[in-house]
């Protein structure tokens, strides 16, 4: 009789679901994630709004608004959605302080404890700042250590070079390449889909890795990093 078994994944340990994230104040150092508010429009337009931004929102699912008017029916939208769930990122140190953008989970699943960060909104005054690599840690360790979640995504259209660098930088694995997934704006998409698991964030490192860059130690008086978060995160790995 032949045999029919098959082989199957591995029994877990703990199947539970993770919990649903909700709105609360995620705080860092650097940076301050509040749950977006409809009276963040008018901070957030002098960030992302006006024409010469427009192209912060090459690769987004939504247009540019034409007005704050129209940036303000999007934030009213966003506020109240549950998935995605959308933060402010609001700088606490530096030469520009307050709300510079946006952040957010999707793809909420806690029955297979899987979840998203997107809708990444990085102002020019935000982007290549401690605050942005803070922003992205607050997201992640909030997922794995508070919510018992196993896998966090992040997705991009395969033409986004600098959220594919900077998905590589923070961790995330490069797990392929889903062909015309989505038409944007009337164009083609094929998206890039990169992960971290719940074992390289708590067990291998990465977590360790990020706590050791944003530590005040990593800065001159300029606020220069003097190792970059890439040399910690190898040597967190051949630790481990």
């Amino acid at each position: 009789m032949a045999n029919t078994r098959r082989v199957v994944g591995a029994l877990l340990s703990n199947a539970s679901h993770a919990l649903s994230p909700s709105r609360v104040t995620l705080q860092g150092q650097a940076v301050a994630l509040e749950p977006l508010q409809e009276s963040h429009t008018e901070a957030l337009y002098k960030h992302i709004g006006s024409a010469k931004d427009s192209w912060l929102w090459d690769y987004m699912f939504n247009e540019p608004p034409t007005d704050a008017e129209q940036l303000k029916s999007l934030v009213a939208s966003w506020a109240t959605s549950e998935d995605p769930l959308f933060w402010s990122i609001r700088v606490k140190t530096g030469p520009i302080q307050g709300i510079v953008g946006y952040i957010s989970y999707l793809r909420i699943t806690p029955a297979h404890r899987t979840i998203e960060i997107g809708n990444v909104m990085y102002s020019p005054a935000l982007q290549r700042t401690t605050a942005a690599t803070e922003a992205i840690y607050l997201l992640a360790r909030h997922a794995f250590r508070d919510l018992g979640y196993r896998r966090l995504e992040w997705k991009c259209d395969n033409l986004n070079e600098p959220s594919k660098k900077a998905a590589a930088r923070y961790g995330f694995v490069f797990e392929g390449l889903f062909r015309q997934h989505y038409i944007v704006k009337g164009r083609n998409r094929d998206t890039a889909w990169f992960a971290i698991l719940d074992s390289e964030w708590l067990d291998g490192g990465l977590e360790k890795a990020f706590e050791q860059w944003l530590d005040a130690s990593n800065f001159d008086e300029n606020g220069r990093q003097k190792k970059r978060l890439e040399e910690f995160r190898s040597a967190e790995s051949r630790l481990t």
